[in-house]
């Protein structure tokens, strides 16, 4: 076998495996990456106020693996998402969507905070109207009354 001939076979290999290992890397630190973007969005179900992200906990470590193996089989993010929510219901979103089952969770802060504000007027309007009703009963006792 002619000499540059194998010095060719030896660089071309030599350069394949190193394309190869680049480009496996690459692709490997794309999955981290997007189990890592993926997981700050969904909630861990053990921690409840945690994304699965910054839990710790032995099942939001085996999610996270779950998602890693569904990225690595070729699906996307809503097909995990959906996955995910047709197992563990919308709960796991951190930030649930807003639909009828969802909807007292949104609009309820709001709610509260309307009902303390009708309380709060009522109750300062009561005040004051008492306030001019004993005002009112004083002037009349002094009106009767010649020695107050």
């Amino acid at each position: 076998m002619n000499p540059f001939f194998k010095k060719s076979i030896q660089w071309a290999l030599s350069l394949t495996l190193i394309l190869t290992t680049v480009f496996s890397q690459a692709e490997t630190l794309s999955i981290d990456q997007r189990v890592q973007k993926l997981s700050e969005e969904l909630r861990c179900l053990v921690c409840q106020n945690q994304t699965l992200a910054d839990s710790h906990a032995e099942l939001a470590v085996n999610l996270k693996q779950q998602i890693r193996e569904k990225f690595q089989q070729g699906q996307n993010e809503k097909e995990i998402t959906d996955f995910l929510v047709a197992r563990y219901g919308d709960f796991v979103h951190y930030r649930p969507p807003f639909n009828y089952q969802t909807a007292l969770l949104w609009i309820g802060p709001y709610l509260l905070l309307l009902a303390a504000l009708i309380f709060l007027f009522a109750r300062v309007k009561v005040i004051s109207g008492t306030d001019e009703a004993v005002e009112t009963a004083i002037s009349r006792r002094h009106l009767s009354d010649p020695l107050l």
